[in-house]
């Protein structure tokens, strides 16, 4: 069975930086595009930003472009949010995502929740100001 898994989330002050990973067991990340997304309380799960199958495309918010870089390691079955310069408004919970429907060799952004169809549990980031 598929796993997405979230980890590095925390309480940070305003300016700071912090590193999400998501691993997924179960399958190989290597053919399918990912993406990340967050949700604060209130609002509806927003898009963040995702990543090609080989990294070869990112695509980003514009509320988080030019802070926050994605990256993915398939080898390690694994990928990362570099987020900095945090700022209170990015408060949510992180969320992963995967499209396992069928391999993405396409470099095409997906920007919609429905656009994927496994998700992980989540990780608080917390930012204080």
């Amino acid at each position: 069975q598929v796993q997405l898994v979230e980890s590095g989330g925390g309480l940070v002050r305003a300016g700071d930086s912090l590193r999400l990973s998501c691993t997924m067991s179960g399958r190989a990340i290597t053919v399918y595009h990912m993406g990340w997304f967050r949700q604060a309380p209130g609002k509806e799960r927003e898009f963040v930003a995702s990543i090609s199958w080989n990294g070869g495309r990112t695509d980003y918010a514009d509320s988080v472009q030019g802070r926050f870089t994605t990256s993915r390691d398939n080898a390690k079955n694994m990928m990362y949010l570099q987020m900095n310069s945090l700022k209170p408004e990015d408060t949510a919970v992180y969320y992963c995502a995967t499209d396992l429907k069928e391999p993405d060799w396409s470099q095409v952004p997906k920007r919609r929740v429905s656009d994927y169809s496994n998700w992980g549990q989540g990780t608080q980031v917390t930012v204080s100001s």
